[in-house]
């Protein structure tokens, strides 16, 4: 693996890079993509951050997510990966991901146990959310963390550590929030924007969904579904169902939480999450997948009850005593 410091070498030299952010996109990889790229502009590099699809509404808050295009529009001499795990994970992007590397400089800044080490310069280090991977970056790069650039570096910090609930955060990701803080990051409507705030209708289908959850094993596994027709009922969109997997963990019996999205028929993206005692990065690797021990995701393709009986039989197996 590469140093911080010998990528930043590499890409104070360059004159264009293109940021790529994971498909179905989350405040992090959203906030490291814009942070990096705004700091790019204040050392004349021209730079975008590309995502496959829809940027989620509840981003907006933040000038900037507006100016993440679909593909790249010009031809850069980098292509960076920002929080995602394997080249898969850039969706439609991949493609076009690819076929550039064979010819340009790749760098890949990560913070997933399962990342791949795909690119030519790679730097993954575990830790709450991947912006204080790339809060190392933009410092290595002599760029202060300031303004929108602290805003997007607390975006993702707060949305990948559940507002710094999660047991893997640590002293470190509180040096980084007070860096952002520092830098003028306002935490208080960041948290409020991502993690609080949700519409009637949302509130109506989160208690639809809570109230169906499925136990197994002695409840020590709950598994919530989200269908297709559950969004259609509530005009909503798939990006609602953010924090779903998370409401079954405060349950005192549960050891491990996941949330199915229907995706299309017979198609269901999984997220888990766990307490400690299942290793659900090794979980979701038995179907394809991957993330952090307690935080991963990967699809699942079949019937629902199908599903339950391969992710009951997968975390029966990847259970500590």
């Amino acid at each position: 693996m590469n140093s911080i410091e010998e990528i930043a070498k590499v890409l104070r030299r360059i004159k264009s890079a293109v940021i790529f952010t994971h498909m179905r996109p989350d405040g992090d990889t959203l906030g490291c993509g814009m942070a990096l790229h705004r700091a790019f502009s204040l050392i004349g590099v021209r730079s975008e951050v590309v995502n496959e699809g829809e940027i989620p509404e509840k981003f907006s808050f933040l000038e900037g997510m507006r100016e993440i295009k679909r593909s790249p529009t010009f031809d850069a001499e980098v292509f960076i990966t920002v929080d995602t795990s394997g080249e898969a994970r850039l969706g439609a992007l991949e493609p076009l991901y690819r076929a550039g590397a064979k010819k340009k400089t790749t760098v890949n800044i990560d913070h997933h146990i399962s990342n791949g080490r795909y690119a030519k310069y790679n730097f993954v280090r575990d830790r709450a959310s991947n912006a204080e991977n790339v809060l190392a970056l933009i410092n290595a790069l002599g760029v202060e963390a300031k303004g929108e650039i602290a805003d997007f570096l607390m975006l993702g910090m707060v949305t990948d550590s559940g507002s710094f609930s999660h047991s893997d955060v640590d002293g470190d990701t509180f040096r980084a929030a007070a860096a952002a803080a520092d830098g003028g990051a306002d935490i208080s409507k960041i948290s409020y924007e991502t993690m609080k705030r949700q519409s009637k209708a949302r509130a109506q289908m989160f208690l639809e969904t809570a109230s169906a959850l499925r136990y197994f094993s002695d409840d020590s596994l709950a598994i919530a579904l989200v269908s297709l027709s559950m969004l259609k009922k509530y005009g909503l969109s798939p990006d609602c169902t953010e924090g779903i997997v998370d409401f079954a963990l405060t349950i005192d019996c549960v050891q491990v939480s996941v949330s199915l999205l229907e995706v299309k028929k017979g198609q269901y993206k999984a997220s888990f999450r766990s307490k400690g005692r299942v290793d659900v990065n090794a979980v979701a690797h038995t179907f394809g997948g991957g993330g952090h021990r307690l935080a991963s995701g990967c699809m699942f393709f079949g019937e629902p009850e199908e599903i339950y009986d391969k992710i009951r039989y997968a975390v029966f197996q990847h259970t500590e005593e």
